[in-house]
């Protein structure tokens, strides 16, 4: 019976990073962070750094992309991402050899090993940033942060993935009373900005609605946000409509600093 293993080794607005793994083969999903902190993390949860045979990016933004170039090299493998990214870390990833850089376009697919990638377009403000869902036959997972609102563009292509890592990134409410200057308080909360915690409800009761059943809430702000504040506001939201978390979906949350633990999903 095969497997699809999905590991967050790091989500929030000071760094990112993802595992993911057939058990033959291994993605890892930015690197916002350090490459000794990403491996590390690997090391700590038992999963195999050495199944590793791509990176790929979201988009430019330094959380993203901060260790990515310096990872690609350490586990000589290739990165992909969107030329617009590409464009966007400018000379962030430094020196790579040749054929570490592959360009992709949002909305389309590639295989690393058995498993099959599909990109899509993200409303943020970023050169031309992504999310990424990941396939092993018939079993998906999916990212899905940095995203300004809620469309039936992204949606779609995440719907009934059985694990789903969900930006939840602030409160309004902490938002507007904190003590960000009122610019980038309109840019969090703009078109190209970042999904809040009420945002995330109603993503997630779609998403329970598609067949998903494993929600990690993610990308969490740490001036403007807290787990349990955001596990609380999406969990009572569901129960307003009737789904009951723990029993028709699993909802938890990805740690800022350091791997949040190992989920799983298997084909029937």
């Amino acid at each position: 019976m095969r497997q699809l293993v999905f590991a967050p080794l790091f989500s929030g607005s000071s760094g990112n990073a993802t595992y993911i793994s057939d058990g033959r083969d291994a993605v890892i999903a930015d690197a916002g962070v350090s490459a000794s902190r990403i491996l590390a993390e690997i090391g700590r949860l038992g999963l195999d750094v050495s199944l590793v045979r791509a990176i790929v990016a979201t988009h430019e933004h330094s959380d993203h992309v901060s260790g990515i170039g310096p990872l690609a090299r350490k586990l000589d493998v290739p990165i992909f991402a969107t030329r617009g990214t590409w464009e966007g870390m400018g000379r962030q990833a430094g020196k790579l050899n040749e054929g570490q850089r592959r360009v992709i376009e949002a909305g389309s697919g590639f295989s690393v090993g058995d498993m099959d990638i599909l990109s899509f377009p993200t409303p943020h403000d970023a050169n031309e940033s992504c999310g990424y869902v990941f396939s092993l036959g018939r079993v998906s997972a999916a990212i899905a942060t940095d995203i300004g609102h809620i469309n039936e563009n992204w949606l779609s292509c995440v719907s009934a993935c059985g694990i789903v890592l969900l930006e939840a990134d602030y409160d309004r409410e902490m938002l507007l009373s904190g003590p960000y200057p009122f610019e980038l308080k309109r840019r969090i909360q703009g078109k190209k900005g970042h999904l809040s915690n009420d945002d995330a409800a109603g993503a997630a009761f779609r998403l329970c609605c598609s067949g998903t059943r494993q929600i990690i809430l993610g990308h969490m702000s740490k001036i403007n946000n807290f787990p349990e504040l955001a596990l609380k506001t999406v969990e009572n939201a569901l129960a307003d409509e009737g789904v009951c978390p723990g029993r028709d979906v699993y909802i938890s949350a990805a740690l800022r600093e350091g791997a949040s633990g190992v989920y799983s999903i298997r084909e029937d």
